[in-house]
């Protein structure tokens, strides 16, 4: 069994402070905005040239920042929004939902590239790759931060940390793991001779089938007939991921 000690923060300038969590989230945008900047080298996207993937990394990161900061305060935090709605501003006290990012980054980046006459898939089935990869090192960062632990257990792995009774479930890393097997199946098949969108759905579903079933060693905050509102968000994933794949092989 492992005791958590460990310090989220790498560097504190005053009250700055620089921790594991933001560095990834930063680091992410940015390679986020590497990829497209390659894309548009190569020109394998029609219309879609360096200015665009400036413009569509700025639409990405507002998007995801907005839509996470929503889904948050309306799912898992509306009493408290609805007494305060400026309490959607005060992101230093943390509150951000994966699913939540997902719809604002994707609704977003659809806007745009609509705007600009730039076919949504291609441009998606690019980007979810360094996504998978991304979220696998920001579980990492949640594990550092000894939040969004996993449940009581005696397995010899537990982890006791800081802010939780007894030993837990170190299910950050379960996530973790869950999200580079995904970030390996989508760079093993990005090569095949794959139609537009395949990609981006197949994350999709496997995003939502995966963590439905780790969050099962996830202790949540909300429970909905047993199950964690995450879990419920997560599992409606996998349809939807489903009839899209569905419709686009058709």
């Amino acid at each position: 069994m492992f005791i958590h000690n460990l310090n989220p923060v790498i560097l504190s300038l005053g009250p700055l402070q620089i921790r594991y969590y933001g560095l990834v989230f930063a680091f992410g945008f940015l390679l986020a905005h590497l990829v497209l900047l390659k894309a548009a080298e190569k020109k394998k996207i029609k219309n879609f040239d360096k200015e665009a993937a400036y413009d569509l990394t700025l639409y990405v990161i507002l998007g995801t920042i907005l839509g996470a900061r929503l889904i948050f305060e309306l799912v898992y935090n509306l009493p408290e929004f609805l007494s305060n709605p400026l309490h959607f501003f005060l992101l230093w006290k943390g509150g951000l939902s994966f699913h939540g990012g997902i719809i604002g980054a994707s609704l977003a980046a659809y806007y745009f590239l609509k705007k600009r006459r730039i076919q949504f898939y291609p441009v998606a089935d690019v980007l979810v790759i360094p996504l998978a990869l991304m979220l696998g090192f920001g579980r990492i960062a949640n594990f550092l931060n000894g939040e969004l632990w996993g449940t009581v257990t005696s397995v010899s792995w537990a982890v006791k940390f800081p802010l939780a009774e007894g030993f837990r479930h170190p299910s950050q890393l379960y996530e973790a793991a869950k999200n580079f097997f995904i970030f390996g199946v989508l760079l093993y098949v990005k090569d095949l001779k794959l139609k537009k969108g395949t990609l981006f759905w197949s994350f999709v579903g496997l995003y939502g089938a995966l963590r439905f079933l780790v969050t099962f060693y996830r202790e949540a905050e909300y429970y909905f007939f047993g199950i964690g509102i995450g879990q419920w968000l997560s599992l409606l994933m996998v349809p939807i991921a489903g009839f899209m794949l569905y419709k686009i092989h058709k």
